[in-house]
């Protein structure tokens, strides 16, 4: 019997905009440009919104990491309330 396609991870995540909570060369907002799987891990490429010089790979888990990224461009003061709540729920 033929093996079932693995379902794909991440299947949205070219085309996704991302906010980092500390700046990145710079930078905050990005853009996945692409992705690679490498084995188990799923790899993104981002692209600062601002300068499309700057282009970094990262494992694409740590975007679900709250402390460090969150979906969709974010301005400085909706970045700052939202560590604010996510900090009272921690407390």
């Amino acid at each position: 019997m033929p093996q079932k396609p693995r379902k794909q991870k991440y299947p949205h995540l070219v085309g996704s905009k991302w906010t980092a909570r500390d700046k990145i060369e710079g930078w905050r907002h990005f853009q996945v440009m692409n992705r690679k799987n490498q084995g188990t891990f799923v790899f993104a490429e981002l692209v600062a919104a601002c300068d499309p010089t700057v282009r970094v790979w990262i494992n694409a888990k740590l975007l679900w990491q709250r402390s460090l990224w969150q979906a969709g461009w974010q301005s400085l003061q909706e970045s700052q309330a939202s560590t604010e709540a996510t900090a009272a729920e921690h407390s």
